[in-house]
């Protein structure tokens, strides 16, 4: 039953914000509906650590150990940009940027998107997860594009095509997979647990081709290079709730399917066709965002490039593969997530007071905004991989993990490469932080729920796994199990 009132909340909420007109009601109890969610989903992790047996409801619902911890991960991060939502959609309206019928429209939208994102890691119907994926982004899209200005339409329209065409490569994979199903055992079905069950006798050829398919198609979401086009774009013009959402959220769900279908191919033909696969493109995302990041002069653009490394670090970890780096990989989701939400929301902050998304003209954030600047250079050095922040030590983990599981020269490049993006961040960021104060800046008081949204993430950001030890522990261990690495 905590499976399905978490994943109704969304649901429900979404009515709310279409049948009431009072703005900060609707807000607030968006607010109470998610940090609800949030205690559910401690409730369902904890209660299935003390029976770890998957949930299955009426054959379309099914959740294992990865299940919940995506839906846990999900819902803090959802909640934290519910608080921050608060905040930024009240402060818009107060200064005429928002109206009342735009504040609707997105919390009505906000509602669904996190519906589908929840769907997305609890359905055991590969075709209904296939589904799922594609409301995340035909409603999301429509978030991109909220501002409906030229750049926003423009950033809606490229991450709709893109991430299309990778949902069609994607039900091509599936397509292949059930077909691959059917011609080996003559079974017509699209449930996991259904090609858990018979993996080995699939024909390798067939499953082969088909998860190159799969890794492409939702690669694509996930901002794998070189498919992450979109993703610079839509995170430049996407309001920073949204931003946080669909790089701490929505960019992990795709990783969700990826590691899915790896399940039933490693199964099927072992563990080195998806490993290398996956160090591949970990490895060439790392690059591609390493390039991008020295050189750019865009806020926003340069933390959605740091997604794209990111991304890259927990892909090579699950390609390094074992317990060690298994554990990294999971550990490195959760830190990213926290991690760049609240970097988003810092962004938001900034581009708002200084009215441009250029890192020349953003300077003295510590004297303009105390507040989020503070948070903003706090989050910078943990998203650099500086310790004690969290990220430092899923990133040593998984260098551990490559280094001692015969991936040395491999590990080595992707150390160059974390320490090439270290290297520029904080270059980037030691004008926006440390700069000249411009003269005669007008700056908003901060509303109280963003700042809560700041401390709520910033917890997680410097104490990581280490803030719920038994229950991260034993999720990860049960993926482990679910991996079967030894």
């Amino acid at each position: 039953m905590l499976l399905l009132v978490i994943i109704s909340i969304p649901l429900l909420l979404a009515i709310v914000a279409g049948l009431i007109n009072k703005t900060r009601l609707v807000s607030s109890l968006i607010v109470l509906g998610y940090l609800i969610g949030l205690v559910l989903s401690i409730a369902l992790a904890y209660h299935f650590l003390a029976s770890p047996q998957p949930i299955s409801l009426f054959n379309i619902f099914y959740a294992d150990a990865l299940s919940i911890f995506f839906v846990f991960t999900s819902s803090i991060i959802v909640f934290a940009a519910a608080l921050y939502s608060k905040g930024f959609i009240e402060l818009g309206l107060e200064t005429g940027q928002l109206s009342q019928r735009q504040a609707k429209v997105y919390f009505i939208l906000f509602n669904i998107f996190i519906f589908s994102i929840l769907l997305v890691t609890i359905v055991s119907n590969l075709g209904l997860m296939w589904v799922a994926i594609e409301i995340t982004t035909l409603v999301s899209a429509f978030l991109v594009g909220f501002y409906n200005n030229k750049n926003a339409i423009e950033a809606a329209w490229k991450y709709l095509i893109i991430c299309s065409v990778g949902i069609i490569l994607a039900l091509l994979g599936t397509i292949l997979f059930s077909y691959a199903l059917l011609f080996s055992t003559g079974i017509r079905s699209l449930d996991w647990n259904d090609f858990i069950t018979v993996a080995h006798q699939l024909d390798p050829n067939i499953i082969k081709v088909a998860f190159i398919f799969i890794l492409v198609g939702y690669g694509t979401k996930a901002g794998l290079a070189p498919m992450h086009t979109w993703l610079p774009d839509a995170h430049s013009q996407a309001i920073s709730p949204i931003s946080a959402l669909l790089s701490g959220v929505l960019l992990k769900t795709s990783l969700y399917a990826i590691l899915r279908y790896s399940l039933i191919i490693n199964l099927c033909i072992g563990k080195s066709f998806s490993s290398h696969l996956f160090i591949f493109f970990g490895l060439l995302s790392l690059l591609v965002a390493a390039g991008l990041i020295l050189v750019q002069k865009d806020i926003k653009r340069l933390l959605a490039y740091s997604s794209i490394e990111h991304v890259g670090i927990i892909l090579f970890g699950f390609g390094v593969g074992g317990k060690i780096g298994l554990y990294g990989a999971l550990l490195h989701i959760f830190n990213h997530a926290v991690t760049k939400s609240l970097l988003f929301f810092g962004a938001g902050n900034l581009v708002e007071v200084f009215a441009s998304h250029r890192l020349e003209k953003i300077r003295g954030c510590l004297r303009v905004l105390p507040f989020t600047g503070s948070m903003v250079l706090l989050g910078i050095f943990a998203l650099a991989g500086f310790p004690p922040f969290s990220i430092f030590f899923s990133e040593f983990t998984i260098l551990i993990a490559a280094f001692t599981g015969g991936y040395a020269i491999w590990g080595s490049l992707l150390l160059l490469l974390i320490i090439i993006t270290f290297g520029a961040i904080l270059f980037h960021f030691s004008n926006v932080l440390l700069g000249e104060k411009p003269e005669n800046l007008k700056v908003s008081p901060e509303p109280w729920s963003i700042k809560l949204a700041f401390i709520f993430l910033l917890f997680f950001v410097i104490f990581g796994g280490m803030a719920l030890p038994g229950l991260f522990d034993g999720l990860f261990r049960s993926i482990i199990g679910v991996f079967g690495a030894s």
